[in-house]
């Protein structure tokens, strides 16, 4: 975990929106579609879907998602022709952590 990461991953409306968002994704996120395709939101959300909800452009949500991923704070798995992005909760707990002793 690279706390300086994290810092800058979150220091961004939507990518912090993203993370609430994906905390529950079921409050934000049409599981109906999901399940018509043998899927559920534990596997995480479609990069198209966060990317309509937030109301930007694909490639800087993709940018965003990228961001996030590389700080540790998503996991992607890719099914078929689309990726999903999910919670990597192992990172947030390390980071919370490491914010209240440090800070």
């Amino acid at each position: 975990m690279e706390p300086l990461l994290i810092y800058k991953a979150l220091s961004n409306e939507t990518r912090c929106l993203i993370m609430l968002w994906l905390k529950n994704p079921e409050e934000f996120f049409d599981e109906q579609a999901y399940l018509k395709q043998g899927l559920n939101l534990r596997i995480g959300v479609c990069v198209g879907d966060i990317q309509a909800k937030a109301g930007l452009a694909q490639s800087v949500i993709s940018s965003y998602l990228l961001t996030m991923q590389k700080a540790g704070l998503l996991e992607s798995e890719r099914i078929g022709k689309w990726t999903y992005y999910r919670r990597n909760e192992k990172t947030i707990q390390e980071f919370t952590e490491y914010i209240q002793k440090e800070l």
